[in-house]
């Protein structure tokens, strides 16, 4: 038989392939900003649809023409503050969590089934205490408010967003104007400006290689054995971490960079089609609509982060229209 050339089955960009740990994404590297300003946000996948765009760009083939590109909603209700998370730098074994103050004990009651709320809380006999010259950086723990959304949720997302800052004391600062108020996405992002999109992919349970890594069957000529996949060497004696082998799929953390936010509003009624988005409903707060596709099912907890890969500004499309056609 002819030698056959072909790629490995599966990319070894993403391993190991194994099931997330919770249903929404932990953000690991940030930006680093100079500026005191609030690094992500999040909000809940609505769906899909596609949108006019007037494309601007100078070498583009359709430059001056209108095209049509699918496009991912967002709606994201206000976030509130939950505490402060005071940092230290730890060498090579990376940061370490030398203290948290919450902002006060009058919290949202949906917090209890999260976390276990604190009583009898004096937050500012907490902050006394916190000596900022052993400090390096400060972050803010946030959580949504999905009772705000149009599906039956009641349980909030706990998660941290990072601050920029040149020092702590401006980091704390900056956050502490945030006590008590509801953060909206209007207020800290810009239509045509790039973000990093942070998801849970869907899942998709336990699967064989040929779905899961692409694998090619044997074809139903070729000679007599088994149609399976190849762990390697007759007779082998360990199966190598890159063989392709069955297992977990879907319901990965991943991470898309440089996707461009198309258009922001705060009226559902522009971006809601007839009869509401699938299995979603309608929007009813603030929206974000972002160019192409993004991870993860409808109704699972989007984050979005400053972009960490130098791209900042989009690619000069401007919006001339959004498609409210039923999507039923």
């Amino acid at each position: 038989m002819p030698n056959v050339h072909r790629p490995r089955a599966g990319s070894l960009q993403f391993w190991p392939r194994k099931k997330a740990k919770r249903i929404y994404s932990r953000v690991r590297s940030w930006l680093g900003s100079k500026i005191p300003s609030l690094q992500g946000f999040a909000g809940y996948k609505a769906g899909m649809t596609h949108v006019v765009l007037k494309d601007n760009r100078p070498h583009s083939l359709t430059k001056g023409k209108n095209i049509v590109w699918p496009a991912t909603v967002i709606e994201c209700p206000p976030l509130k503050i939950l505490s402060f998370k005071f940092y230290q730098n730890s060498g090579p074994y990376g940061s370490k969590l030398i203290s948290e103050v919450f902002v006060s004990n009058k919290l949202d009651k949906s917090l209890g089934k999260k976390v276990n709320l604190p009583k009898n809380y004096d937050s500012e006999i907490k902050l006394k205490e916190i000596n900022f010259e052993t400090i390096d950086f400060v972050r803010g723990l946030f959580y949504t408010q999905p009772r705000l959304v149009g599906f039956a949720r009641k349980k909030p997302e706990i998660f941290e967003i990072d601050v920029g800052g040149r020092d702590p004391k401006s980091q704390f600062d900056y956050l502490k104007n945030l006590v008590g108020k509801e953060l909206r996405v209007v207020d800290f992002f810009k239509s045509q400006r790039m973000v990093d999109v942070h998801a849970v992919t869907k899942g998709k349970g336990f699967q064989g290689v040929v779905k899961r890594m692409g694998v090619t069957l044997k074809s139903h000529k070729s000679e007599k054995g088994q149609r399976r996949a190849v762990l390697g060497p007759e007779g082998y004696g360990k199966v190598k971490f890159s063989a392709p082998l069955a297992g977990q799929l879907g319901y990965q953390t991943r991470t898309e960079y440089n996707k461009e936010i198309i258009a922001l509003g705060s009226n559902g009624e522009d971006v809601n089609p007839s009869g509401g988005f699938l299995n979603y409903g309608l929007i009813k707060n603030d929206y974000v609509l972002i160019k192409g596709s993004i991870p993860g099912p409808s109704k699972r907890m989007i984050r979005f982060t400053e972009p960490i890969r130098g791209r900042v500004t989009g690619s000069n499309l401007e919006l001339k229209q959004i498609i409210l056609e039923s999507k039923q």
